[in-house]
């Protein structure tokens, strides 16, 4: 009998432990001067926060029909994530449907300049950051996964790693789904935009060794193909990076545990730049 309350009395403890150091969410509103409108975003500070240091910051941008709430209500380890791994998160909003690109059609549809820019030197100001490449990592899923790529190629001198999960990485085969005819016009009548704003088709503008790079996608996924194909890409144009393929679907199953791999790589990504 003693044994076993011992071992619930353990039990509690631990769980209490990991209650006790969580990170801190805030819920902030960010001003957008390119779009001229207030844009909310989560951001997640380890619980020993402290203003005597900096932290690296993780950007994790959602999926199409989500918001900057999605990946806290769904995958909620990334609160206790940047505690174990001492870094700001911040999840972004891309408006819906903006596949994070400023674009070519719309001059109010500015996602890239807000997300790369505006979000970036918004954190920068108001947190406690290592505000270089070596301490920023963006990452995210679908729409996210396309969007992280996009912003980390066109923006080498702000993200020093970028990662994608199940992400629309060629989005060509899809001309007519996610509203991304909206953003740039019909593939039809514009195909020069959508041909210079698929992630497949911008791979070398990499500069070498400027990105660290993680591309996952399950096998299950209507992605899987155009991921398989940007990871043969990668591979022939001599590009470092990491490929995870394993069973799943375009789901938050899938995604939820993804990220922990994601941000084990970040964490390493943010170790050795610091140390180098």
């Amino acid at each position: 009998m003693n044994l076993i309350r011992r071992y619930f009395l353990s039990l509690l403890l631990l769980l209490f432990i990991h209650a006790a150091f969580a990170g801190k969410v805030d819920t902030v509103k960010t001003f957008s001067s390119a779009m001229n409108k207030t844009i909310k975003a989560v951001v997640i500070r380890p619980d020993s926060y402290a203003k005597n240091k900096v932290y690296p910051v993780f950007y994790l941008l959602h999926g199409y029909g989500g918001n900057y709430a999605s990946w806290v209500n769904s995958v909620p380890q990334i609160v206790q994530a940047s505690d174990t791994y001492q870094m700001i998160i911040v999840c972004a909003d891309g408006g819906i449907g903006s596949w994070y690109f400023d674009s070519p059609l719309d001059p109010q549809w500015k996602y890239e300049t807000y997300v790369s820019k505006e979000l970036v030197s918004w954190v920068d100001v108001n947190y406690h950051t290592i505000a270089s490449p070596a301490g920023r990592a963006i990452a995210g899923f679908s729409m996210g996964g396309h969007g992280a790529l996009y912003l980390a190629i066109r923006h080498q001198d702000v993200f020093g790693a970028a990662g994608s999960l199940s992400g629309g990485v060629d989005f060509r085969p899809f001309p007519k789904n996610w509203e991304i005819a909206r953003r740039l016009g019909t593939y039809a009548n514009y195909p020069e935009n959508w041909e210079k704003n698929t992630v497949i088709n911008m791979l070398q503008q990499i500069t070498p060794g400027a990105l660290a790079l993680l591309i996952d996608c399950g096998t299950e996924d209507f992605f899987y193909q155009v991921n398989k194909e940007l990871h043969d890409k990668l591979l022939e144009l001599h590009i470092a990076h990491d490929y995870i393929s394993r069973p799943g679907a375009h789901n938050w199953p899938y995604w939820g545990n993804s990220i922990d791999f994601q941000m084990l790589y970040m964490n390493k990504f943010f170790h050795r730049t610091s140390n180098n």
